[in-house]
């Protein structure tokens, strides 16, 4: 029965990785395409869970933990770039 929650929770987040992608595509501003492209990153990271779960190994929960350092790091600089127009001082 679990497997059957796994991939109905995969099937979800691939949909909202489609709309991420759209949202990134069609946004009308860099601010929407920056919370698009967080967002995605968020939806990765729980699509990685969800293979380490259904895979029953713990790689994928550290290669989420990487996601999301540098999904993390990746929008602070991109905010930075747009705010200030560069990334370091």
């Amino acid at each position: 029965m679990i497997e059957y929650a796994l991939f109905f929770a995969a099937i979800c987040y691939g949909v909202a990785l489609l709309m991420d992608l759209w949202r990134i595509a069609v946004g009308p501003n860099a601010a929407d395409r920056i919370l698009a492209l967080d967002t995605m990153v968020i939806n990765v990271i729980a699509l990685l869970v969800l293979y380490g779960v259904w895979r029953g190994t713990a790689i994928y929960f550290e290669a989420a933990m990487l996601v999301a350092m540098v999904g993390f790091v990746s929008t602070v600089a991109y905010c930075r770039f747009l705010l200030r127009g560069d990334i370091i001082e």
